[in-house]
């Protein structure tokens, strides 16, 4: 129910407005010691600190369900790839347990980020610090942080806890972008290795056939969005000089755009897989494709009749273009 007063120059002096009708002069103490600049980058490491809370939880939930999947298809075949291209035989919850170990990597970026950030600007004031004798070390503890921020002029300048915030946030979406990437494959006909249900899925408007998987689509699509806004804020800082500048005015938007489309992404990502079914004998069947064990026939010869690998490999080539001329498997 706050009005905010569009007369008054900024939020700011409209909190101190409030407080001067409910408190009369008092009101004016509020801004002793403190200056706009040190007083938003404090809100701000504050914010960013929380928001790494919340992400860590829904990754951590998102990890779950990766680790549901692994469980439940710790035995089910399928190839694996490389250059999307059949490679060697893996199961399905070993592919799965990929992206928890990615995911569990996001979680440490971003807890490390925020043993960084957690340092107080507050008592820098504009650049210069107060002559006041405030205590930085109890306001500090106070609200939180670890300790004091070393120096005054770095304190109301330094973006570098945005960028990380952004850094990290653009890593764990790349990895949420090549799973969904791999989810609109596999849910394709031609694969047919998974099937998304009808909740993250849509129809065509003129094909009764269609089952397009939208959301995945789109969990590829914010990525980009999340990524540029680290552009964006490398962009921003890269010309400023010391210390504040109007221009950091900007990075709010940027951070809070990318927290509130990761938080969706990894919420709908969860609830995606939650009802994912898998092709078990789809994929049992694509795991037999031909040449597949061709590395596997390679170790063996290595192990069996002790040749070293690269004649090994050198035979195995050989086999693989005899049984290609010939339109058959290695083991025919």
């Amino acid at each position: 129910n706050f009005k905010y007063e569009a007369g008054l120059e900024d939020i700011h002096m409209n909190i101190e407005s409030r407080l001067h009708d409910l408190l009369g002069p008092n009101a004016g103490f509020m801004h002793t010691a403190r200056s706009r600049n040190d007083q938003v980058v404090t809100d701000f490491r504050m914010w960013v600190r929380d928001a790494i809370d919340e992400l860590s939880t829904l990754i951590s939930n998102c990890m779950g369900k990766y680790l549901d999947l692994a469980e439940a298809n710790h035995d089910s075949v399928m190839p694996g790839f490389t250059h999307l291209q059949c490679a060697q035989p893996v199961t399905f919850g070993h592919h799965m347990l990929a992206y928890v170990e990615m995911f569990s990597r996001d979680r440490e970026r971003f807890f490390d980020a925020q043993k960084r950030l957690n340092e107080c600007p507050l008592g820098s004031a504009a650049l210069a610090g107060t002559a006041f004798p405030i205590d930085r070390f109890k306001t500090s503890k106070d609200l939180g942080f670890r300790k004091p921020m070393a120096n005054s002029i770095d304190a109301v300048s330094d973006r570098d806890f945005a960028l990380e915030f952004l850094s990290t946030a653009s890593i764990c979406a790349t990895h949420l972008c090549r799973f969904a990437e791999e989810l609109v494959i596999w849910s394709s006909d031609q694969f047919g290795f998974v099937k998304i249900s009808d909740r993250f899925s849509t129809g065509s408007s003129i094909m009764p056939q269609k089952r397009n998987p939208d959301a995945a689509e789109l969990v590829r699509a914010k990525v980009g969005n999340i990524t540029g806004s680290l552009v964006s804020l490398l962009t921003i800082l890269k010309g400023l000089p010391l210390a504040y500048s109007k221009d950091l005015q900007e990075d709010k938007e940027l951070v809070f755009r990318v927290y509130d489309n990761l938080c969706l992404i990894l919420r709908v990502m969860t609830e995606m897989l939650e009802e994912t079914v898998v092709n078990k004998e789809v994929l049992r069947k694509a795991a037999s494709a031909r040449f597949i064990t061709a590395t596997d026939l390679a170790d063996y010869l290595v192990s069996k009749c002790h040749f070293n690998f690269r004649k090994a490999h050198q035979i195995v080539g050989r086999l693989v273009r005899k049984a290609e001329s010939l339109d058959c498997d290695l083991k025919e």
